[in-house]
């Protein structure tokens, strides 16, 4: 079975939740074999799953019964959702009984605090290996999804679960969503070795979510930078966390101040800092960095995880053999994805990637071996640990209003030119809305007209002058 969870014991909890319902392996494993018999094989099912014991429950059992979640954010934009409905014709959503409503669909199974409900949708071709599915964009709602494979979720169970040195005695504190890879991979490396997954909604300011780390005992933590500026701000380096072992980021460059704050934090406290790098392409982590070289090679992404290999490759796709010489970063494993969907019958396509992956990032390796990013190739940001398709942000502001539109960024911020003054407080609401994303991490700026060259191709190297 799928991560080995009928291989742990029966009476041991697999997760625990805020709310205090919990779930055994026991029961994890006779629900997977319930899905088997009482769901369409191979059918694809829209999973809107919170942090919380249905959540996991439903998410780890479809895609052990042989059954394709699309892991999708509860609190999807209502018309993202239908977008993307119509365009995967899903057989299944799923769905917490809490956000049912009026729903008026006969709901065929109800577990965990989850209804399944049977949209009347036919099942269509699915490639035989096709495990689960990620969106890219998981905040825009973005019709192009990451396709996983079951060895995907094997490989990078035993990676991640590898180098973390984790044990059954772990109680790792999920905050990041199960539809982001970092936080599926979370659950995915815990539940591979037994251990018990403390899940939680809570925000971290929150009163509420110290006392449930606390009192469960939570062993690790896992962020994304923008989790790390709120750790700092909660006066975190003066709490008194002694079962906390383990500190891991991702999704992200964090700043050398901070990432230097945390390093020395653990020292002083005994505790590991370990700081990764990955991509949903890649089944989350593809490299990282051991805490013993987290001060004298700070900013550094590390070296390869276990069973994967990283190496540049030029403009030319040479291979980059000298140190300090940037090229496109490659990774090569167990764990590198299928490819992409941008329709359903791109479901039933096979691995067109076998095994490698062109990252999109630009990085330089140093005389020890180890990597550094320095930026990027694609069109797309991380905005507060969350991948954000610049051009299809594009599309959110284009479809509300009548308006020129090009969006560029860093990490930092993504920057949106319009050409209507009067649009830009509406621009801005609009894409908050759209991708639960703080507003503080865009800024509109107003020009009187795109850049673009003689065929309609706007020129973005010209916008970062304006």
């Amino acid at each position: 079975m799928i991560l080995n969870i009928n291989k742990h014991e029966r009476d041991s909890l697999a997760v625990i939740d805020s709310a205090g319902d919990m779930l055994k392996y026991g029961e994890l494993t006779e629900f997977v074999n319930e899905l088997k018999e009482l769901v369409r094989n191979r059918s694809l099912v829209f999973v809107l799953a919170g942090n919380d014991v249905g959540g996991i429950a439903w998410s780890v059992g479809l895609i052990g019964a042989g059954i394709i979640p699309l892991l999708l954010s509860p609190k999807i934009d209502k018309e993202l959702l239908q977008k993307l409905e119509d365009i995967y014709q899903p057989g299944y959503i799923c769905l917490s009984n809490g956000d049912l409503g009026g729903v008026g669909v006969e709901r065929e199974l109800c577990r965990w605090g989850y209804s399944l409900l049977e949209t009347g949708k036919k099942n269509y071709p699915l490639y035989e290996q096709l495990s689960h599915l990620l969106p890219t964009s998981g905040s825009t709602g973005s019709p192009k999804l990451v396709r996983h494979s079951y060895e995907n979720v094997e490989a990078s169970a035993l990676n991640i679960s590898t180098f973390f040195e984790l044990k059954s005695e772990d109680r790792p504190v999920l905050v990041l969503p199960l539809y982001y890879t970092m936080g599926l991979s979370v659950v995915f490396s815990h539940l591979y070795v037994g251990a018990t997954v403390l899940a939680t909604d809570l925000s971290m300011t929150q009163r509420e979510f110290w006392t449930f780390l606390k009192e469960r005992k939570a062993t690790s933590f896992t962020g994304v930078p923008y989790s790390f500026e709120i750790l700092r701000m909660m006066r975190f380096f003066k709490m008194d966390l002694p079962d906390l072992e383990l500190l891991t980021q991702g999704g992200g460059k964090l700043s050398r101040e901070l990432n230097l704050q945390f390093v020395e934090y653990a020292q002083q406290t005994g505790k590991r800092w370990i700081a990764t790098y990955g991509q949903t392409e890649g089944t989350a982590r593809m490299a990282y960095l051991p805490p013993e070289y987290a001060l004298s090679k700070c900013g550094s992404i590390g070296k390869a995880v276990p069973n994967g290999e990283l190496f540049l490759i030029d403009s030319e796709g040479q291979l980059v053999k000298e140190s300090h010489k940037e090229g496109e970063l490659c990774y090569r494993g167990r764990n590198v994805t299928l490819g992409y969907a941008l329709c359903k019958e791109d479901l039933a396509l096979g691995d067109e990637r076998k095994g490698c992956l062109k990252t999109g990032d630009l990085a330089y390796r140093d005389d020890d071996g180890f990597y550094y990013i320095v930026g990027r190739t694609g069109r797309f940001l991380k905005l507060y640990g969350m991948r954000v398709g610049l051009d299809e942000c594009e599309q959110i502001v284009r479809a509300a209003f009548p308006v020129e539109c090009a969006c560029v960024g860093t990490d930092a911020k993504m920057i949106v030119y319009i050409t209507n003054a009067q649009l830009a407080g509406l621009v801005k609401g609009e894409l908050v809305e759209k991708t639960g994303i703080v507003a503080s991490a865009f800024e509109v700026r107003i020009i009187s007209e795109i850049p673009r060259n003689r065929v309609g191709k706007v020129l973005y190297s010209q916008l970062n002058n304006q």
